[in-house]
């Protein structure tokens, strides 16, 4: 371990001068294989912190600026969690400051869990201090992946959009942290729904910062005919959850196999999975 997070800490620091946002290559990734389901996961993992308690908030705050030996341990927790999906969904990450001991959170959990493709979003730049960010992992190589900068009165939101498969009608992955202000959730949502609004097949995955219901009947995603979790999908807080804060909304032409909130307390929010199936005309025609 020690000597992968060396190897880790090296490349961050060679790499101060420039742009601090980043990618695997794609090379030795495997092509999209359209014959089998997607097994999906979106998972807030608050910068490796592991929080089980209102008041660590508070007593385990410092680690929001300062490093601490068992964020690794905590990012190995998630790693292996991260092992039994195809595409996987990060928000909150670090992307190579002091508090994350200069390690590429994104790449680091990449690694660990043997998935061959990452992208990491850089959202919020504070330098030695701080890399915010969002983060894509995967098993298959997307056609392409495009960030965006969502609008909002506090500039630092993005997404990140993923194709995958047929190049004339693809299946369009997209990753994404809202704001919590509910005006701002609107704007970001209008530009989301613009971006989608040619796509048949459609996943959206992330922590949304609003309950589902709220989501696809109050938002400008009202008419896109999502489909959510069923049932309650209760994400935050991990120790007690009682939001439903991220969600994994898909089209209608996808099936669900399977949804959950998964039982896997190692940050203050849970992580939420799924597997979907695409449709056999898709399939025919890929």
């Amino acid at each position: 371990m020690y000597k992968r997070i060396r190897s880790q800490l090296n490349g961050i620091l060679k790499g101060q001068d420039g742009p601090r946002g980043s990618s695997s290559g794609s090379e030795h990734v495997p092509e999209f294989e359209a014959h089998r389901h997607i097994r999906l996961l979106t998972f807030n993992i608050q910068v490796g912190i592991n929080t089980s308690s209102y008041h660590h908030y508070l007593t385990r705050s410092w680690q929001h600026f300062l490093p601490n030996r068992r964020r690794i341990e905590n990012l190995d927790r998630i790693a292996t969690l991260l092992r039994q999906y195809d595409v996987v969904a990060l928000q909150e990450c670090d992307g190579g400051s002091l508090r994350s001991g200069y390690i590429n959170q994104v790449q680091y959990l990449a690694e660990a869990a043997g998935i061959p493709y990452w992208y990491q979003q850089l959202n919020r730049n504070m330098g030695h201090i701080a890399q915010h960010s969002n983060g894509l992992l995967s098993r298959y190589r997307p056609l392409d992946v495009t960030e965006y900068k969502l609008p909002g009165l506090i500039p630092g939101r993005g997404a990140i959009i993923a194709r995958y498969g047929a190049t004339d009608d693809p299946l369009i992955l997209v990753q994404m942290h809202l704001s919590l202000n509910k005006s701002a959730q609107q704007r970001q949502l209008g530009y989301i729904r613009d971006l989608i609004s040619d796509y048949q097949h459609v996943v959206l995955m992330g922590d949304m910062n609003a309950h589902a219901e709220q989501l696809l009947t109050q938002t400008p995603l009202k008419e896109s005919g999502l489909i959510p979790l069923p049932g309650t999908a209760h994400s935050f807080p991990s120790w007690r959850p009682e939001k439903a804060l991220d969600h994994i909304l898909v089209s209608p032409s996808l099936e669900i196999r399977r949804a959950e909130v998964v039982s896997y307390p190692v940050s203050d929010h849970l992580p939420i999975a799924m597997d979907i199936a695409l449709p056999k005309g898709y399939l025919e025609a890929y």
